[in-house]
Order: C-alpha cells, then structure tokens, then sequence
C-alpha cells in the first residue's frame, strides 16, 4: 500500500525535537514495518501559535495553492490513502481534504481534536476548519481517549473511530535497562553524581506555556521534600531555559542539567534513574511516560489529559491530582521513601509497555485498520 504522510502541526523531519516529532516518525515506521511504501507528502506548517488572523489567512492560501500542487504531482502514482498526524484548530489540515477528495482516495486522521471552546476565539477559522475536515475522514485514529468525547460526534456515518495506544519502540530502552549500572557509573563519573542518592528525571523541552508551567509546579514540588536525599537530572532545553532554570535556583546544588541529548544516550539516561518525575500540564499522550517505563522506571505524573492512558496508577507508577502541587511532592515521597515499590513498579512498567505499547504491537493494529479501509 502507498500512504501519503503530512503532520501539518511539525514535519517529521523538522530539526526541533518535540513529541510531536517523534509521534509522526513512529507512525512513519510502524506503517513502514508493516510493509507499506510511505510518502512524506509536504513539509508545509500550518500552525498558527498567536491567533493572527492575517496570518491564518494567508496559512491558508498557501496550504490550498500547495494542494493543487500535490494533486497534480499524484495523479499519474496515486497512493491508496492520505494518512494525516495531528489535526487541531492552531493547526488545521488545509492539503489532506483537498487531495484526498480530488485522488477519491480515503483520507486518514491520526490524534484529531476539536474545542467547542474555540468557536469564537482568535483561532476561530481552524476550529471551523477541522469541523469541517472531521465530516470528510474515512478513519479517525485516536491515541487518546480525551480527544474522543468532542471529535466522534462530528464524524459522518461513513466515518470509523480506532483507538490506538500510544507507542514506541521499546528497544533500544529495553537494551539499556539491561546495561543500568554502566549507564550509572557513566553519569556518576561525568557528572559528579552520589551513586547512592536516588536519582529524579525529567525530560521536556524548555518552551512557553504547558512545559515551562509543569517545571514550574517540580520545583514547588521538589521544594516541599525538605530534608529527604535525591538528585534531580534534567535533559531537554528551549527558549525558557534561563526561566526554568532559576525556579530551581534554591535547589541548585542538586540539580543537574544535561540539555538536548541523542535518543540512544537518552535511553541510557533513563535507565540510570531511579524515578521519572514530570506534573504533565495538559499533556498528551505523554511519550515521556512511555520511554521511562520501556527503560524499567516507575513515574510520578498527574491524572489528567492524556497520561492515565500510558501509566496504570499504583502499577506502573503513581499518578497525582492534576496541577496539585502537595500531591505530586506526596508522591514523589512515596518512591523516595521505598525502594523494593521503586523496583516493583519498574519491572511491572517494562512488561506492561511490552505488552500493550510496543511499536510492532500497535502496529499491526494500525495495519489491520488501513488495510480494511482500502479493501
């Protein structure tokens, strides 16, 4: 099968990392690994993060100037569907309905969103836009159970609705998990770490709002802990990083910054630590969650938006009161404070993301859907 790939929020190929990014190439793989020729269709952004009105306009313009490109371009090698990765109203898709309706092929929408909300705010034209464009999806892939209580409404009676997990490819965490304590001695020789402190990680990129908000609301968390022993390594970085940095200004003998890392030294990273710790304002799927589970380490996030769909609460990990600042810093303690349930939760996390979030798991899935689609 062709599919035509296009995330008109971030390319796959863009050179900012975010789980955005990343979602869109693990998508690209488990459709390459279930044996199917993917096309990266456009690089085209439509976002819009400031509610400018001009500039929608004309994101707009430019997006349905590029759909007749593309149109004529397939015409003549026309894939079997158009496969579109997050669709929301700071990001509409103005190429994929286009093109889909024009090749007759089925159109294809992973992690769609609609806000009622945003009906009459500054990005009141995506948000009509993707209302539009959900009447016109022949398969609604959800990765997330809180996007589906406004999204299935708006689909038509052609349309289908296929929860999908959030995935990864455990590999590479797995195989570092195994190797934890070269992975420790490593950071304890190049970054001066107490091997005998429990080691705190977090991993987000420093950017306005949600990220920098969740950092804001560790380091109170972190300060609530007094006298208790821990280490807190950070890996990520962006445009708030002077910010963030001095919210953890009274802390900062125990904090250790390690900026944008590789995936592969990530992992390791990962599996060094004791705890993943991240309150995850308004974040979905939670890609972080996943990946420090992959790698054997129980987490401390919040209940809300999409992270109870990849951590089992008091399994895998523990989930706190979302934005709740003593519940998080309670949790935190609960971890700090045992071991044997540090261990437990971890061993448990690597056999649940096996089981239910590997990448060749979800896949097939995902497989079995496209295929009856084009059958």
């Amino acid at each position: 099968m062709n599919v035509a790939f296009y995330a008109p929020l971030k390319a796959p190929t863009a050179e900012t990392p975010s789980g955005d990014r990343l979602i869109s190439r693990l998508l690209i793989s488990a459709l390459k690994d279930a044996g199917h020729d993917v096309e990266l269709a456009s690089t085209f952004r439509s976002y819009d993060g400031k509610g400018d009105a001009r500039r929608q306009r004309r994101l707009k313009r430019l997006g349905e100037r590029l759909a007749g490109r593309i149109v004529r371009r397939l015409e003549n090698r026309k894939p079997d569907v158009w496969f579109t990765y997050h669709l929301y109203h700071k990001a509409p898709d103005w190429i994929g309905p286009i093109v889909a309706r024009a090749l007759a092929i089925p159109y294809v929408v992973a992690e769609a969103s609609f806000a009622p909300k945003q009906e009459h705010g500054p990005w009141a034209p995506g948000h009509a836009a993707v209302g539009q464009t959900l009447g016109e999806i022949s398969l609604v892939i959800g990765l997330t159970e809180t996007d589906r209580t406004c999204v299935e409404p708006h689909l038509s009676a052609k349309s289908a609705y296929l929860p999908l997990p959030s995935f990864l490819d455990t590999t590479s965490y797995m195989e570092a998990r195994a190797c934890r304590r070269d992975h420790r001695r490593r950071l304890v020789t190049a970054e001066g770490l107490n091997p005998d402190v429990p080691w705190l990680l977090t991993v987000a990129m420093m950017r306005p709002g949600d990220k920098t908000e969740s950092y804001e609301i560790l380091a109170q968390a972190l300060t609530v802990l007094g006298d208790r022993d821990w280490q807190l390594l950070v890996v990520g970085d962006g445009a708030t990083r002077a910010q963030v940095k001095k919210l953890f200004g009274a802390m900062a003998e125990r904090v250790v910054w390690l900026g944008c890392q590789q995936s592969d030294v990530l992992a390791g990273i990962y599996a060094a630590s004791d705890i993943f710790v991240w309150p995850a304002v308004k974040e979905t799927p939670g890609m972080c969650f996943l990946e420090a589970a992959a790698a054997g380490v129980p987490v401390v996030g919040s209940d809300g938006f999409g992270v109870p769909d990849v951590v089992v609460n008091e399994t895998t990990g523990l989930l706190a009161r979302h934005l709740d600042v003593a519940d998080f810093a309670d949790k935190v303690s609960r971890l700090l404070d045992n071991a044997s349930v540090r261990h437990e939760m971890g061993a448990n996390a690597v056999e649940y993301v096996r089981k239910h979030h590997d990448i060749r798991t979800v896949g097939n899935i995902l497989n079995s859907a496209l295929v009856g689609l084009v059958s």
